[in-house]
């Protein structure tokens, strides 16, 4: 609660100085603030998702009214880390930061990115109707925030919703989906598998690598009361609750395709899509793909719901990301992106964005009632980001070093290499190992995750 508290603060103080701004600011236009820099060039990586497939779709609008050029280099998710990391330290041309989820802490103690106060100070390059308080706090503060201080503005953000084939499920004599992961596992699980037809009740992505780490792991984690770390940042993977989280994900593979331990999203997606499986627990990102004929045959049957409660209640998966404006641009660049990531980021174009398939930060768009009927994924989006856990993968730098263990071990547990309690072992000792040389034992790091 505390980093949300402190967040959620620096975003009301940020919003005022904001709304404070000389009374000239109600003549302030996108085209007005751009006029001085014309023809400068602004450089960002993008995925290949629908969130970025959406904002290039309406990138031609941005560049019209300002004269800026927004360059974009699409890069698969697995390496965009690494080709950030590389340009911003030695000094490269990147002028706005992809932030993940858990790389806000890493760039954030590094000086790559820049707060948002330097911007949002200037009146003449700051939208008087910025209101940052018009993005869901949870995701203001988890994707944008880190210290006390925000850095960037939610962007093509996630929560993990419950994906199903309700065909399926009335076949079975199911008229709603499970409320909660036992109810999953004891009744729905047996009627919906049929190990002769390749058919099963569920996948779970769980591929070596961030989706073992973060999709298939810590979701077990959190429902059943456990967590990574505990308040001393020591393991936590050894207690009675992240242990039945670890082995209730055991236990629910035997309704799950074979294989399950290679399955990326893609292929999770895909199964649902073409009538293998009759659930998944994936991003609301993918929703786009679920309904479009020429990737899926469920059109018709497909429903969504918030992923189900464990014993410690409803905390489903977060990811996502914020844009973010590099500190190594020159100042002219900096301005620019600045009024990017606030186009990009605004409520004036979220319903343009949602309909190219884009998923917004922003609470007012999924007020509007035919943008609910719309998109079936809406309601349990919102439910889900009225509650859950900013550190839902731990966002401080030494995250990618720990999700490569985790990957590791998580994956031997799975393939039943080791136990539950065997892999937490592991992945204990050498994860405190990192803190400890990274500093969060003797006081040289604030337990910041």
């Amino acid at each position: 609660m505390r980093l949300f508290t402190h967040a959620a603060v620096g975003a009301l103080a940020l919003a005022a100085a904001a709304l404070c701004a000389p009374a000239q600011a109600q003549d302030w236009s996108l085209e007005k603030a751009a006029e001085p820099l014309k023809g400068t060039q602004i450089n960002v990586v993008f995925l290949d998702r629908p969130g970025y497939r959406a904002i290039i779709q309406l990138l031609p609008e941005f560049e019209k009214k300002t004269g800026i050029k927004v360059n974009y280099e699409i890069v698969p998710y697995e390496s965009s880390r690494e080709k950030q990391v590389l340009n911003f330290s030695s000094n490269g041309d990147l002028t706005i930061a992809l932030v993940d989820l858990v790389w806000i802490g890493e760039f954030a103690e590094n000086g790559w990115i820049v707060p948002v106060e330097k911007f949002t100070s200037d009146p003449a390059i700051t939208d008087p109707k910025l209101n940052l308080d018009g993005f869901f706090p949870l995701l203001l503060d988890a994707f944008g925030s880190w210290g006390g201080k925000v850095y960037g503005l939610p962007f093509d953000n996630y929560s993990g919703l419950l994906f199903y084939n309700q065909c399926m499920l009335q076949e079975a004599g199911f008229d709603k989906p499970p409320e909660t992961w036992q109810e999953l596992y004891e009744t729905y699980a047996p009627k919906l598998t049929d190990k002769a037809k390749n058919r099963f009740a569920f996948a779970l992505q769980s591929r070596r690598g961030e989706t073992q780490s973060a999709d298939s792991f810590m979701r077990v984690l959190w429902p059943f009361g456990g967590s990574l770390l505990d308040k001393e940042f020591k393991s936590n993977l050894l207690s009675e609750e992240s242990q039945a989280g670890l082995k209730f994900r055991q236990d629910l593979m035997q309704y799950m395709p074979p294989g399950i331990v290679s399955y990326d999203h893609a292929e999770a997606v895909n199964a649902l899509a073409q009538g293998q499986v009759a659930m998944i627990t994936e991003w609301s990102a993918f929703y786009s793909t679920l309904i479009d004929p020429a990737t899926s045959k469920i059109v018709d049957c497909l429903a969504v719901a918030p992923e189900p409660s464990g014993p410690a209640g409803r905390l489903p998966a977060l990811g996502g990301f914020s844009l973010a404006v590099a500190a190594q641009a020159p100042e002219k660049e900096q301005k620019a992106s600045w009024l990017f990531i606030q186009w990009a980021t605004s409520e004036d174009i979220a319903r343009a964005y949602v309909e190219a398939g884009g998923v917004s930060g922003r609470k007012s768009i999924y007020e509007d009632a035919d943008i609910k009927a719309k998109y079936k994924f809406v309601e349990p989006m919102v439910a889900s980001w009225q509650k859950g856990v900013p550190e839902f993968r731990p966002r401080f730098p030494a995250w990618p070093a720990i999700s490569e263990i985790i990957a590791e071990w998580g994956t031997k547990m799975m393939l039943g290499e080791v136990s539950t309690e065997q892999g937490a072992k592991e992945i204990g000792t050498r994860m405190e190992d990192i803190l400890a040389k990274e500093g969060y034992y003797d006081g040289k790091k604030a337990l910041l995750q």
